[in-house]
């Protein structure tokens, strides 16, 4: 027992131990070598092993016997050509049965004697033939020794390898085996032949070996099931079947062939082979032509076996081939491996495959010039809709588009795909999934098993939450379609039309979109051609001649001589990221690469010597020309520069004469003087504008000019006494003010090639700062204004909404909110408001209005409280919901300042006037998820678009931006059922459709407005990345999402009444870039479209497309809401404001005014592009920024500060009117008079 227990001991334990030591030397004795699988090793089990489990060796022994039943076909057709004469069959070593011939001599000699000419056949002889069949030649055939010694080896070596596979397959069940049919053929074609090499007579015996044809297909059939096996290639199936098919048929007729022409034998000589097969193809093609008939009726009945045999073969083959055929139709093709290693493929993977989404894929990739030749492989688990069914039977997508219905988690249909060989594959969501969590999943298993099967292949792929990201951290592009749209959305609650401006610079176009009118469709179509593209500084024609100069330099002298916008560069460092608008500080090198706004690229454009250009003529309008004579044609006298000047201003004076306007009543306001370049001066009236409203001026005695002359101005300096005196201008009554034009033109400083290296000498002295400097300057950030009681600070988020989250430096408060506080509605104990209107905020709200919470909305909150926004213009959030925020969600929140939430709907009118409506300028509207459960596919957006346009009719003073699922539906924002300038814009959109426009919807007012978004449009920055490697980390560092050192920052400039002496774009770009070292990189215009000519034949009735509708209707409304106000206990007074009937009747034509304006944005202008008021311009900012204050803080047109109303609280009140009288007596163009239109602009 004890010896028993030390060697289980050791059997469980390596340890050694002296009381057993003996045993253990015992025990190891014992040790004996185990062998495994012994039972493979038998005779037998190895035979298995060769001939059937081993896939290569099996596939050897079907290819051995597929050879010689082929043979052995071929020599019974050798045989049978042979045998020409049946009349002597016989076996082998006996004398020919004459007897038949002998009874027909017989006959005929008999005959003789009755006068019968038995030299002539007669119909008696042979009436039957059936009579006359020959039996001994369908039973005896000759055949040489020579090839049965062949027939009889081949035929030893069939029946051999036949039973030895009949032994090795025998399960227990012999009686299934021995009634193979194969099994049966098999034995009828060999034994015979072994027969005969024990009785010699039988040699001759006829033996159907034309059988094993049969035998041979069936070989082939199963030769396809071990090559999938062994080769590892997954062969079409609709091939496979249709080559059996083909053996089938072609089995048939050499069956059909060879029988008939044996039987045929016994009458009379029979037929040759050749002849059979005609006979045979015939017969089976239905034909029958009746030349060549069977008469004996052994042929007959083989003819009837032999086509029964295929009417009901056939049919079931061909059903086989129908249904695979349909199958495959359902599940797409195989992309082969020749393709793919021959040509150039992506592959797209996506679980529910949408008509607008892969149209738009198609439309944006093959865009490109370079990628005509590649092929798109689209899988998909589920099966095509009919309509992109139809899409892939059109002849230019049926030959680029392969359709594999499959798994991307399944190697055999990533395989089909060729996925390794793919260029790359993208990977997108459903976006009309109800689970948005659930579609991301998805999307991130797709990519971990594509990056498992194919590790090179570069990935792109589409996410929705941003909390999802990390997952797919390995991916080389991720587009996180939240994080896109909600800081689309906050940078144009500030900057109006940025989500167009955005949407269209990712777009691919060539600008031919509006070409065949004439108005400003021409020109938001040309410049919507505008795209980002790239170079390397050194060998650029647009940028290599600028190496060493500033940045600002550079920018701003390639757009005066090629018209391309320099806004960025990336160093040539390992891990270097693109800076926006680094300033003046960087020196451009040889090796950086310059990112630039143009309609193509440098490479796909043509450059004309400047010799071959025309010089550019003064403008009869009165607009400056930056043409400069170059130093070729010598410089010009000081009297022929003094000539040409007179000579200028005398045409001028000659066109305004002629373009005078009857019935004005003349006002005289002073003009100024125009300086051209270092040498050539003249005196030029600044008419702009103003000569098309009919000015008439009036030449007077023009003294001499000022020898003083400073070349690094466009204008002329301060000229003291030696002023000339001004030119008396006949104004119109609706002429600006005494203010609108100043007594001169001031100056705009040079663009400096390189920074100083002194600090002091950044910034040179402006002598006329542009309005919005000037108001900076004027208003103090007074911390006390604002209702928040902890003061403010700067710095990075404390806390991360999720991660892969880039935090970005904002306003924070110095102290966290508590959770209680962060819902407007709602008291607590550390506030008693219970609606916005109580809150008394200085400036108007921004309310964002979605279905739920999201961790991405720290993404819209962030642009609105970056650190470089001045404190006094930023907005308190209003967030409304539907359903009740996580803690999660609310903390990341609680260090913003004036940031809060409130459960409500846009549907309720109650919760939106809690919100602050009334004192919104504001309201995004941010798409349902639940909407997706809508019957009809675009339905989706049926909610938003009605609530969205009952808050249009309600409150026409907000501005809403509305994200709709699809991007068709746009056409009903802000519908009006009479507006025929929208009419209009809708046929023109049909047009540019019909043209194969990529982007027809532009010409939609709501989209060209910037008021209408939809997230589908940002599938284009994941396409375009394809390309343009760089397109996703531009856009993040354009829309705030990224913030890098050094780099520069999207905002806006408003341009005012007192700034239009610049007149044109490329003034400003000088003007920006010398003072305060900004980029401008496109325009928001706003314009009546009756101010052209062509236009105004399109009518707008101002009852039938007024917001509002009749006065009727405008009351019915304003007895609505004051109820609703009454009821609510909401002061009254901020709606009499806004819409109360003792507004004068300039205000309602004013508010009727704004909504027959168009607006549209102008990505990179021309430099003669004519500057407007009220054009807001989109700048880059340097991170580092200027001395003097900015130009223009962001604010909107219409964010005006409230005046605190009598009903609220009495410790809320803020000192908001001495902030407007100090700004009002510091301006100098301020008027006492009209101080709120002053105020509104």
């Amino acid at each position: 027992m004890a010896a028993s227990h030390s060697s289980d001991h050791y059997k469980y334990s390596s340890l050694p131990t002296q009381t057993n030591s003996s045993a253990q030397r015992k025990f190891s004795q014992q040790q004996v070598q185990v062998e495994f699988f012994v039972h493979e090793q038998t005779f037998k089990e190895r035979l298995q092993l060769y001939f059937i489990k081993n896939q290569r060796s099996s596939v050897r022994i079907r290819l051995f016997n597929l050879t010689i039943k082929l043979i052995s076909c071929a020599l019974y057709v050798i045989r049978a050509c042979m045998d020409t004469d049946p009349s002597n069959a016989t076996c082998y070593g006996c004398e020919p049965d004459n007897s038949d011939a002998l009874n027909k001599t017989e006959q005929c000699l008999l005959s003789c004697g009755n006068g019968v000419d038995y030299d002539t056949p007669t119909e008696h002889m042979y009436s039957n033939p059936n009579d006359h069949i020959k039996w001994s030649a369908l039973l005896w055939v000759e055949r040489h020794t020579w090839l049965w010694g062949l027939q009889v080896a081949i035929a030893s070596v069939s029946l051999i390898q036949t039973i030895l596979l009949l032994i090795l397959q025998y399960k227990g069940n012999l009686l299934n085996q021995v009634l193979s049919v194969f099994l049966v053929i098999e034995l009828v074609t060999s034994v015979p032949f072994i027969a005969t090499i024990f009785w010699t007579p039988l040699r001759n015996l006829f033996i159907p070996v034309f059988l094993n044809c049969w035998l041979a297909k069936n070989l082939l059939q199963n030769l396809f099931y071990d090559l999938h096996r062994v080769m590892q290639k997954q062969h079409s199936v609709v091939t496979q079947k249709v080559m059996i098919l083909v053996s089938t048929i072609l089995c048939l007729i050499f069956t059909s062939v060879c029988g008939i022409h044996h039987i045929e034998r016994a009458d009379n000589g029979g037929m040759s082979f050749f002849v059979a097969i005609y006979f045979t193809f015939v017969t089976f093609s239905t034909v029958g032509y009746g030349d060549i008939q069977v008469n004996i009726w052994p042929s007959q009945f083989y003819i009837l076996c032999m086509i029964a045999s295929a009417i009901v073969v056939l049919p079931i083959q061909l059903e086989e081939i129908a249904y695979v055929m349909i199958e495959r139709q359902k599940q797409g093709g195989t992309y082969s491996r020749h393709r793919a290693q021959t040509e150039k493929h992506v592959v797209v993977c996506t679980t529910t495959p949408h008509y607008d989404q892969f149209i738009d894929f198609l439309l944006e990739f093959y865009a490109h010039p370079l990628l005509q030749d590649y092929f798109v492989v689209l899988l998909s688990p589920c099966e095509l809709d009919t309509s992109l069914k139809t899409l892939l039977q059109v002849p230019l997508w049926a030959q680029r588009v392969i359709y594999i219905q499959g798994s991307a988690l399944k190697d055999n249909d990533l395989g089909r795909c060729r996925m390794d060989d793919a260029e790359a594959c993208f990977i997108l969501t459903t976006r009309n999934s109800m689970d948005r969590g659930e579609a991301d999943q998805q999307a991130i298993l797709r990519s971990w098993s594509i990056k498992d099967f194919a590790r090179n292949v570069p990935l792109y792929v589409q996410m929705l939450k941003p909390e999802n990201k990390f997952h797919v951290q390995f991916a080389e592009y991720v587009v996180c379609e939240d994080e896109f749209k909600y800081a689309l959305l906050a940078n144009n609650c500030l900057c109006p039309g940025t989500s167009t401006f955005v949407t269209l610079l990712i777009h691919t176009s060539r600008g031919n979109e509006g070409r065949d009118m004439d108005t400003w469709h021409q020109m938001y179509g040309k410049c919507s051609g505008n795209e980002v593209y790239n170079i390397t500084c050194g060998p650029s024609r647009f940028f290599g001649e600028y190496e060493g100069k500033s940045f600002t330099f550079a920018s701003f002298h390639a757009h005066k001589k090629y018209g391309v916008a320099l806004v960025g560069i990336q160093k040539a460092e390992q891990g270097a990221r693109i800076l926006l608008n680094p300033g003046p500080r960087h020196i451009l090198k040889s090796t950086d690469t310059c990112f630039y706004m143009n309609i193509t690229r440098e490479e796909n454009s043509a450059f004309i010597s400047p010799k071959e250009e025309k010089p550019k003529e003064k403008n009869i309008m009165g607009l400056q020309t930056d043409y400069t004579p170059s130093s070729e044609y010598g410089e010009a006298s000081a009297f022929q520069t003094a000539l040409a000047g007179v000579g200028t201003i005398a045409l001028e004076l000659h066109h305004i004469e002629g373009s005078k306007s009857p019935g004005v009543s003349p006002r005289h306001v002073s003009n100024d003087v125009d300086q051209l370049g270092e040498k050539e001066t003249s005196h030029t009236p600044p008419l702009g504008r103003a000569a098309a409203e009919g000015l008439h001026i009036k030449m007077p005695t023009r003294p001499s000019e000022s020898s003083s002359m400073d070349n690094n101005h466009l204008m002329p300096p301060n000229m003291g006494d030696d002023e000339p005196q001004p030119l008396p201008i006949e104004l119109p009554d609706d002429a600006p003010p005494a203010g609108y034009r100043r007594d001169r033109r001031p100056s705009i400083m040079p663009v400096q090639e390189v920074m100083s290296s002194d600090p002091e000498d950044d910034q040179l002295k402006d002598e006329k700062p542009l309005h919005a400097q000037k108001q900076v300057a004027i208003e103090a950030e007074d911390i006390s204004i604002w209702d928040e009681e902890d003061p403010w600070t700067k710095g990075l988020p404390p806390i991360t909404p999720y991660i892969g989250y880039a935090p970005s430096y904002c306003h924070l408060l110095s102290k966290p909110k508590n959770i209680c506080c962060l819902e407007l509605d709602q008291p607590c104990e550390h506030s008693t408001w219970r609606h916005a209107a109580e809150y008394n905020w200085p400036n108007n709200n921004i309310i964002l209005a979605a279905e739920y919470a999201s961790v991405a909305m720290v993404d819209f909150v962030v642009p609105l409280r970056t650190h470089w926004r001045p404190k006094h213009s930023l907005k308190p959030i209003v967030i409304i919901i539907e359903k009740r925020p996580d803690t999660a969600f609310l903390e990341s929140i609680t260090c913003f300042p004036m940031v809060y939430y409130m459960m409500g709907s846009i549907d309720n009118l109650d919760h939106m006037l809690r919100a602050g409506i009334l004192q919104s300028d504001t309201v995004v509207v941010v798409d349902k998820e639940s909407s997706k459960l809508a019957e009809e596919e675009y339905m989706a957006d049926a909610n938003q678009i009605v609530a969205v346009q009952t808050l249009f009719k309600l409150f026409p003073h907000v501005s809403i931006i509305t994200e709709l699922t699809h991007p068709s539906n746009m056409r009903f924002m802000q519908f009006r059922a009479k507006d025929s300038y929208a009419h209009k814009m809708a046929l023109k959109t049909k047009e540019e459709k019909e043209k194969g426009s990529q982007i027809a919807y532009m010409f939609r007012l709501p989209f060209a407005a910037g008021n209408v978004f939809s997230a589908s449009m940002l599938d284009t920055l994941l396409y375009q990345s394809f390309v343009k490697n760089y397109m996703i980390n531009f856009s993040r560092q354009l829309l705030g999402l990224d913030q890098a050192p050094d780099s520069g920052y999207l905002c806006e400039l408003r341009i005012t009444c007192e700034d239009i002496w610049i007149r044109t774009y490329g003034r400003l770009y000088q003007k920006l870039c010398s003072t305060t070292h900004e980029i401008p990189i496109g325009i928001y215009r706003t314009e009546l479209p009756t101010d052209n000519k062509s236009e105004c034949s399109v009518s707008m009735d101002f009852e039938e497309n007024s917001s509002c509708g009749s006065p009727e209707e405008k009351k019915e409304i304003a007895s609505i809401i004051r109820s609703k106000m009454k009821k609510l206990d909401l002061p009254e007074e901020e709606y009499e404001e806004l819409y109360g009937f003792n507004k004068s009747k300039s205000d309602n034509e004013g508010s009727n005014k704004r909504h027959r304006e168009v607006s549209y944005v102008l990505i990179n202008p021309s430099a003669s592009l004519e500057l407007r008021v009220d054009d807001v311009v989109f700048i880059i900012r340097p991170s580092g920024g200027p001395k003097t204050p900015s130009p223009m803080p962001p604010r909107r047109k219409f964010s005006s500060r409230r005046r605190p109303s009598k009903t609220r609280h009495t410790d809320s009140k803020r000192p908001q009117e001495p902030i407007r009288l100090a700004f009002q007596a510091a301006s100098p163009v301020a008027s006492p008079v009209k101080t709120s239109t002053d105020t509104k602009l």
